[in-house]
């Protein structure tokens, strides 16, 4: 059913031709496209594997990821330089303050010869020094690239100890150090353990009616062993003697009769330990003065006990 058209009185419509479908067609020559030489360089440029203008660079090199690289590898590298060169060994330690001590024995006990600065530990130095006989203080001072300084302050000694063929230096406090050079003016205080030697009787002596000790039973002194300090009583027994007696350059020290000294005038003088020399010398002087009037003369007198004084005839 076709529809025919709607005619208005004012409109007149014209018949269309019908459509014809054409089955013929002529092939059309299309033109020959050409790339731009702009886009050309520009494909050229996004093909390439870096940008190489300078704010490519700028931002490669100013990064942060590369500055922290960098700068590790400059550390790295200062290091090694640092490391292999000798100019930061420590070749050369003096050492001040050191009278007695040799030099050569401090550097040994420091541990620093040798060692690279940045491997010196002054601190654990100046402690191993410090540990050795007769030093009381040390310290040790590191300097920049290669410099070290060590002071020390030794301790004086106030006598010496001989035990045997070993002689050792008495401290204040009563300590044994080996004897490292040899020293003159010093009270010597000679150790006997033999038992051969003159020991003191055990017959007291009145000091109004002194007689003659007939027991010849004398006391065995203790075995000969390493000591490492003197009783205070002993020191301070032997220093007052030497400062009553100037004269007094060598003492005897036996653990049971205590200090003793020869008398230049041919007998032994016993005196015991403790702070009481004083009133020790003047019994013995009386003693003396005794005997002698009496026309005798003693191998050995005792004030180790200034209460019961004793003495034994030649």
């Amino acid at each position: 059913m076709t529809r025919k058209p709607v005619s208005t009185p004012h409109t007149r419509l014209r018949k269309q031709p019908r459509t014809r479908r054409l089955r013929a067609a002529t092939a059309v020559p299309a033109q020959r496209l050409s790339v731009p030489k702009t886009a050309q360089k520009r494909r050229q440029r996004n093909r390439r594997p870096f940008n190489l203008s300078m704010a490519g660079v700028k931002r490669v090199v100013l990064s942060a990821r590369w500055l922290s690289l960098g700068l590790l590898a400059l550390t790295f590298y200062a290091l090694i330089i640092i490391g292999m060169d000798t100019r930061f060994y420590l070749t050369y330690v003096p050492v001040e303050g050191t009278l007695a001590i040799p030099p050569e024995e401090i550097v040994a006990a420091s541990g620093l010869a040798g060692h690279h600065i940045f491997a010196a530990d002054p601190a654990q130095a100046a402690a191993q020094i410090a540990e050795l006989p007769g030093v009381i203080s040390a310290t040790v001072t590191l300097r920049w690239p290669n410099e070290v300084a060590v002071a020390i302050g030794e301790e004086s000694p106030v006598a010496i100890w001989q035990a045997g063929s070993q002689d050792y230096w008495v401290t204040k406090a009563g300590d044994l150090i080996p004897a490292r050079i040899p020293t003159v003016g010093l009270l010597t205080i000679i150790a006997e353990t033999d038992e051969s030697q003159t020991a003191v009787s055990t017959r007291p002596a009145m000091e109004d009616d002194l007689e003659t000790a007939d027991d010849d039973t004398t006391p065995a002194a203790d075995a000969g062993e390493a000591v490492t300090y003197i009783p205070p009583e002993v020191l301070t027994g032997a220093l007052q003697l030497r400062a009553l007696r100037p004269n007094i350059d060598r003492l005897y020290y036996r653990p049971l009769g205590g200090l003793s000294y020869q008398d230049g005038r041919g007998w032994r003088a016993y005196f015991g330990a403790g702070a009481n020399m004083a009133q020790k010398l003047v019994a013995y002087e009386t003693i003396i003065e005794h005997l002698l009037a009496r026309g005798i003369a003693p191998q050995y007198v005792s004030v180790s006990n200034q209460e019961k004084p004793f003495y034994r005839a030649q």
